[in-house]
């Protein structure tokens, strides 16, 4: 699962990328015009406070894999080598400029964050009907020579699907069916990827939440989540040396947390991943499965054999840990559950799970 950063050019994605993944790109890969790779962190506090409470011997956080991906220019849209890197993701974060500089410059020769979405949004809103104009034109060939029904089926989908775009709106808004999300699922339909904005702001906005609730306000309707950042200030928060200094750092700005943290956060969202954790003085471990997952799969996530051999899993709720404090008062309190192969596992769940291979 990979979430891809696209954008203007001069918006700020490869310092956010650097922030995340602490890969500085060589002057190679940036040359290469080609997707850069690497893995991300996911900065849960709840990890943290259990790490705090169980001291243990070893701690792994959850990880993502995210792409940098060339700067989506007018040459880059005109070619549609875009088109097929974003489709190769299963989310997207477009970073927008929201910052004025002077000495950095914008392509459109202002900075208006909207414009820029908007722009974005209908270029992968067009993208996606073409492929869908072409394809229906074969298949109108195909039914006229043999008629087959699979072939009228499919035209009958895409149709839908056309008219759902027509509107300016994203595939992924529009319900398909089981049997419509299997005919079309090879195809490369850029909008129905979920997506995140990531607005950068300047140091002295980043107190200033007028802009990013208007912006959640509008594209709310749209599948869209926007945050709001500042790669300027993170970059200086990740030089500093010490944890106290980095703290002290965010109270003068009136911050709780860097939103690099936040970032990592809803990229697991748009991935439709939740995280569950396992936990003890050995090791505090966070994980990631699919949203809806039950408990042999979560099982199967940390190794084969658990999933395999599952018997049941001790279950509790992070919230309880955090209110009781400590497991052995959970247990007290009598919400430490013992939960079976139906169990659906849900986000911030702590399982030990029991296995007999």
């Amino acid at each position: 699962m990979k979430i891809g950063m696209i954008g203007l050019p001069q918006v700020g994605k490869k310092t956010l990328f650097e922030l995340l993944t602490r890969h500085e790109p060589t002057e190679n890969e940036l040359a290469s015009n080609k997707p850069l790779k690497a893995v991300a962190e996911i900065k849960d506090p709840r990890f943290d406070k259990l790490v705090e409470a169980y001291k243990p011997k070893k701690k792994v956080r959850a990880r993502i894999d995210i792409e940098l991906l060339p700067k989506l220019d007018k040459d880059a849209i005109t070619k549609g080598d875009i088109f097929a890197d974003i489709n190769e993701l299963d989310a997207i974060c477009h970073v927008v400029r929201a910052f004025k500089e002077e000495s950095v410059y914008h392509i459109e020769g202002s900075v208006e964050p909207k414009r820029d979405i908007n722009s974005v949004n209908s270029e992968l809103i067009l993208h996606d009907l073409i492929f869908i104009e072409k394809r229906m034109e074969r298949l109108k060939k195909e039914i006229r020579q043999k008629k087959e029904e699979t072939a009228v089926k499919e035209k009958e989908i895409l149709a839908k699907l056309k008219s759902h775009l027509d509107g300016s709106m994203p595939l992924r808004l529009l319900e398909l069916s089981g049997e419509e999300k299997k005919i079309i699922s090879s195809y490369p339909f850029v909008t129905r990827k979920k997506m995140i904005i990531a607005l950068n702001v300047s140091e002295g906005n980043l107190s200033n939440t007028e802009l990013l609730s208007q912006l959640n306000n509008e594209y709310q309707a749209l599948g869209i989540e926007v945050m709001q950042v500042s790669a300027k200030v993170e970059s200086e928060i990740s030089k500093l040396e010490s944890e106290e200094e980095r703290s002290e750092f965010l109270k003068e700005l009136g911050i709780e947390e860097p939103a690099i943290n936040m970032l990592t956060r809803l990229s697991i969202k748009a991935l439709n991943l939740i995280s569950f954790f396992t936990v003890g003085p050995d090791e505090v471990r966070q994980w990631t499965i699919r949203f809806g997952s039950t408990a042999p799969e979560a099982a199967g996530a940390v190794h084969s054999d658990l999933q395999k051999g599952f018997i049941r899993a001790e279950t509790m709720k992070y919230s309880d840990f955090a209110a009781f404090g400590s497991e052995e008062k959970v247990k007290e309190a009598g919400k430490l559950y013992l939960k079976g192969k139906d169990y659906v596992v849900e986000d911030g769940d702590i399982l030990n799970i029991r296995f007999n291979v």
